[in-house]
């Protein structure tokens, strides 16, 4: 038996399939660029065996744990930690034994492919998890883990990752960062900046996130000024540790460019607090597009990932904390809301602002013109529930008439289970070949043109759009 059918993803018509696969042989073993993602620095800069199957595949994936959420199971359940406190499974084998209960849940699903990608290619297991085989690839598993070869550094040069960067908050130390690069250690590994904690006023605990600003920086963060320079020393701090961009995981893609006086004022009521939801999102936008204007000066790729309505369940957010698998997509509107940005600094060929959607409706009708016009404007991949193989092709589908290939930024895996990336990577492969593939049974596009493009998707654009 195998979990992974060489022709996975292809397309069922013969003559398609075969240019898919001509096409995909010429991409499959590149280097992979991981331009953003969420994987934790400290695994890197420690180098220490994964302690477990359960920790290492099923907890820190909220792609698993929503999916058995939505089934009645309970986090404390699977050994997710409560904010007060409270008990837990601490058993990792009873927590694997749950997640294999309910393995199909996951039919039919991305999750499924990047899960059974790593039993397969990382730990050579080559069987259908289920409850009667649960225990023994359990322990097939964490015999693994024990070897050298299973280390966060040794896997790094087994999945060929050629650059991956991690996203940390404006207030993190970023001390891992400091140890990767104290070790010696040739991975590239570099952070993202992510102020959200210190721009938006509706972030939890945001009075107390401004004052540690201030003693972190020495600047005088209570005015506009202060606040501003603030964020560009941090923006160097992350720089000198390899950062080439920046994060905003803002609900919706508002931006304003308000005059320096009116900044100032508005500035001034959200360090008083409260303010109103309107100048809450008022003033998120008012400094994506003051990031914006610092990326023409230091060079940081800026990155908006709206349209998210987070943390929407109220009670696993108030026990949980954030990033519990609770987003939810909303519709979002773009032409209106980027335009402030984009005349402020939309013609600027240097600059890079890479725009993510949750909503699909916009990709033809909002992002791709926007981005097949504005130089400044590229298109990301789908992200979050757009990061399946089907979203992957409608994306192609809605996008390349107006923005072309070029106007968007290759793929990235946007995850915090390490052992997806290379299966997220070859999903996102394997759609882009059948995509090219079809254009080239049409008489679309030569097959060659089709092989260099494949090339760039996979590789190339990636790496110069975030600069890595």
């Amino acid at each position: 038996m195998t979990l992974l059918h060489d022709d996975r993803l292809f397309p069922a018509d013969p003559v398609t399939r075969g240019i898919a696969r001509r096409l995909y042989a010429t991409i499959r073993d590149l280097p992979i660029i991981s331009p953003h993602g969420h994987t934790d620095p400290r695994w890197f800069a420690e180098d220490q065996p994964f302690p477990d199957p359960a920790t290492l595949l099923v907890k820190p994936d909220h792609y698993i744990f929503r999916m058995l959420y939505s089934q009645g199971v309970r986090l404390e359940q699977l050994g997710i930690p409560r904010k007060d406190g409270g008990a837990i499974e601490t058993d990792p084998r009873a927590v694997w034994r749950l997640f294999a209960k309910h393995w199909y849940l996951f039919r039919g699903t991305p999750t499924r492919l990047w899960f059974e990608h790593a039993l397969s290619s990382v730990f050579g297991i080559n069987e259908r998890l289920s409850p009667e085989n649960a225990d023994r690839i359990y322990d097939r598993i964490a015999e693994k883990l024990d070897e050298p070869e299973l280390r966060p550094r040794a896997l790094f040069e087994r999945f060929r990752i050629e650059a991956i960067s991690t996203t940390e908050g404006a207030l993190d130390d970023l001390k891992w960062h400091d140890m990767i690069k104290a070790s010696g250690w040739g991975g590239k590994v570099v952070t993202a900046y992510r102020p959200d904690s210190v721009v938006d006023p509706e972030f939890e605990g945001f009075a107390a996130n401004i004052e540690q600003f201030g003693a972190l920086t020495g600047e005088d963060v209570a005015s506009w000024s202060g606040y501003l320079a603030a964020h560009r020393q941090r923006r160097d701090y992350f720089r000198q540790r390899g950062a080439t961009s920046s994060d905003h995981g803002h609900a919706t893609a508002r931006t304003a460019n308000l005059s320096k006086a009116d900044a100032k004022a508005l500035f001034a009521k959200v360090v008083a607090g409260p303010v109103s939801a309107d100048e809450a999102d008022l003033f998120r936008g008012q400094m994506l597009t003051e990031m914006a204007k610092m990326s023409l000066d230091d060079g940081l790729v800026l990155q908006i990932h709206p349209g998210s309505s987070r943390n929407h369940n109220a009670s696993l957010f108030e026990h949980f904390g954030r990033d519990m698998g609770a987003d939810i997509p909303r519709q979002t509107d773009y032409v209106t809301a980027l335009k402030p940005l984009l005349d402020a600094v939309g013609n600027e060929p240097n600059l890079t602002v890479i725009a993510f959607t949750l909503d699909e409706t916009s990709y033809s009708r909002e992002l791709a013109p926007l981005a097949g016009h504005y130089p400044a404007l590229k298109l990301g991949p789908g992200w979050w529930f757009l990061d399946a193989p089907e979203a992957m092709l409608r994306f192609r589908e809605l996008t390349t008439e107006t923005a072309g290939f070029y106007n968007t930024v290759g793929f990235n895996d946007d995850t915090r289970a390490y052992l997806s990336i290379p299966a997220r990577h070859d999903v996102a492969r394997r759609c882009d070949c059948t995509y090219l593939a079809k254009l080239v049974a049409e008489h679309r596009l030569d097959e060659d043109e089709a092989a260099e493009v494949a090339h760039d998707l996979a590789y190339r654009l990636a790496k110069e759009a975030y600069r890595l």
